[in-house]
């Protein structure tokens, strides 16, 4: 039987606060040697995406931007199923796939947002040092969380009124707003639409594959909804988002990458006993 693996990366692959993976080795490894492909679905940037695909050792396509692009090696998809996808643009070692709004739009949307009256500073507003320190994150990794192209991340420094309408008016001027560790601003595109278009290019060649998702905040809602096992993993204070709450969903025990390990142990487990 074959499978697919999707996962969000801070605070479900990656510890909140460390960033460390070492809780998720043994599963990592073993879906090493089953050859699952791993596929990365983050709000960071491709920059960074391929950062932690390298220390990885990941060579599975990925998801950036929370859906806003998704980048397919050459050799992990049917070519010509790639090739059809409108926008689909082919580079050196792969396709890339945009899917999301283009980031000066966002940037122009977040100004709207504040002449309407709210207090937002997105990431195109801060200095590499800011970033550093709001996400512990070492300055080199910082500049490349930077490098947006269709995900504006931002903080909201009123977080009374304004958080209550804040959804409804960036949808009045034709823009989402969903949250993982900060608000992001987006245009149509979310982490199901990138996974859904991925789940079809992996059965191209008619076998189904059974699919598991791993996320920890509201913005992984959608991709948890595309799969057949979705799963959230425990937040820092060993609680689960109550805001998530999906159809079939699975609550791991264990926060971060120690809930993603057992839970896709327990994937793994089940995958073998169908086979």
């Amino acid at each position: 039987m074959k499978a697919l693996v999707f996962s969000d990366l801070d605070g479900t692959l990656l510890d909140a606060r460390t960033y460390s993976y070492d809780a998720a080795r043994p599963a990592l490894g073993e879906i090493a040697r089953r050859k699952i492909p791993l596929v990365l679905s983050s709000s960071k940037t491709r920059a960074e995406i391929e950062l932690w695909r390298r220390r990885l050792g990941n060579l599975d396509p990925f998801i950036s931007e929370n859906g806003g692009g998704i980048f397919v090696p050459n050799g992990t998809c049917p070519r010509e199923r790639i090739e059809a996808i409108p926008g689909a643009r082919e580079e050196k070692h792969g396709f890339s796939v945009p899917l999301g709004a283009d980031y000066a739009e966002l940037r122009e949307g977040l100004a709207r947002l504040r002449a309407m009256g709210y207090a937002v500073r997105g990431f195109g507003d801060m200095s590499v040092d800011e970033i550093a320190a709001l996400t512990g994150l070492p300055p080199p990794e910082a500049a490349m969380a930077k490098l947006r192209e269709h995900d504006e991340p931002f903080l909201l420094e009123d977080s009374g009124d304004g958080a209550r309408t804040l959804v409804e008016s960036a949808a009045r001027i034709g823009f989402r707003v969903t949250q993982g560790r900060f608000y992001h601003l987006l245009g149509e595109s979310d982490k199901g639409r990138a996974v859904s278009l991925l789940i079809e290019l992996y059965s191209a060649g008619g076998e189904r594959h059974v699919t598991a998702a791993l996320g920890d905040r509201p913005n992984d809602i959608p991709m948890l909804r595309c799969v057949d096992r979705p799963i959230v993993v425990q937040l820092p204070s060993g609680a689960w988002d109550p805001r998530i709450d999906v159809p079939g969903l699975i609550r791991a025990s264990g926060v971060g990458p120690a809930g993603w390990n057992r839970a896709v142990m327990d994937f793994l487990a089940d995958i073998a006993a169908g086979d």
